[in-house]
């Protein structure tokens, strides 16, 4: 069909059509997941997080403008069809943040058809030789990633898992200060030599494990690291997240059942724990393997 006279110079034009061009249609055919985020973020119902990780794939795709396919990967491109039909069909059948979660997938995939198999990376001067600028992946799973948590996610997972964490870490903190302070745990609180420290929901770690996969995700688009890589990496995300927030929180419970400290001094340990996870974090994930550094 494609093929009769009156239609092939229309489906040439379409073939022709600009990568940037499929991608603005699918996100227009997405509205109705994007006037749902907004809205979510304008009624104060959950963190405004998200927009830094769409703000992350809007860079990506800036950075790679000129570097878009001409001919899309057909899987992935049938995937973001598929996806955004599903999640149309959705709409008003199935909670909001499902609908909106198979959306984000299927526009995910939609820029995933487009994006190259690598970029181009800056030349680097070394022992006085200038060196050919190397090549980097775009990998697959950090795009994916960054769809979803560009969700409104905090407060549903704060409902469903925000408990069960801070019980987690309330015994581990129990364990932590039992060599110094007589400690005893009731439910997600400590009792700490008569003084009752409430492990609230802040605590609970839901915020600085956005924080460290957005991270995650975000070093490994900038450092080229390929989907096997990154995958082997993300316990180690998951690892330093639950340390960090421990120790976090044993400090902060150890401050309450002291003499007392200055509000601020709370708030400095919690940003400084969440620097230290999201650095160590960035370190793991930037770093090359070493036969990566050999062969270079």
């Amino acid at each position: 069909m494609l093929r009769h006279p009156r239609l092939q110079p229309w489906s040439l034009r379409v073939d022709r059509a600009p990568a940037l061009a499929w991608i603005a249609l699918q996100t227009l055919a997405l509205w109705p997941t994007w006037r749902w985020v907004a809205a979510r973020l304008q009624d104060g119902s959950d963190d405004p997080l998200g927009v830094l990780a769409l703000l992350a794939l809007a860079a990506l795709v800036a950075v790679l403008r000129r570097d878009l396919r001409c001919a899309p990967r057909l899987g992935w491109l049938m995937a973001a069809g598929v996806g955004t039909l599903a999640a149309t069909l959705l709409r008003g059948a199935a909670p909001a943040l499902v609908t909106s979660l198979v959306a984000v997938l299927a526009w995910a995939a939609g820029l995933l058809a487009f994006l190259p198999d690598a970029r181009r990376g800056a030349m680097r001067a070394e022992g006085g030789v200038l060196w050919p600028a190397p090549r980097l992946a775009v990998g697959r799973l950090p795009v994916l990633g960054l769809a979803v948590l560009a969700l409104p996610l905090i407060a549903s997972l704060q409902f469903y898992a925000g408990y069960p964490l801070r019980v987690l870490t309330a015994e581990a903190s129990r364990w932590l200060l039992a060599p110094w302070f007589a400690v005893v745990r009731e439910g997600s609180s400590l009792n700490v030599g008569g003084v009752l420290v409430i492990v609230d929901a802040p605590c609970s770690g839901v915020q600085m494990a956005w924080a460290g996969y957005f991270t995650a995700c975000a070093v490994a688009l900038w450092a080229g690291r390929r989907d096997r890589d990154f995958a082997l990496r993300l316990p180690l995300v998951g690892a330093a997240v639950l340390v960090g927030n421990v120790l976090r929180n044993s400090v902060l419970v150890a401050l309450e059942a002291g003499p007392g400290a200055a509000p601020w001094l709370h708030e400095a340990v919690g940003l400084v724990a969440l620097a230290a996870v999201c650095a160590l974090i960035a370190w793991g994930m930037g770093r090359r393997p070493a036969i990566d550094r050999v062969c270079s």
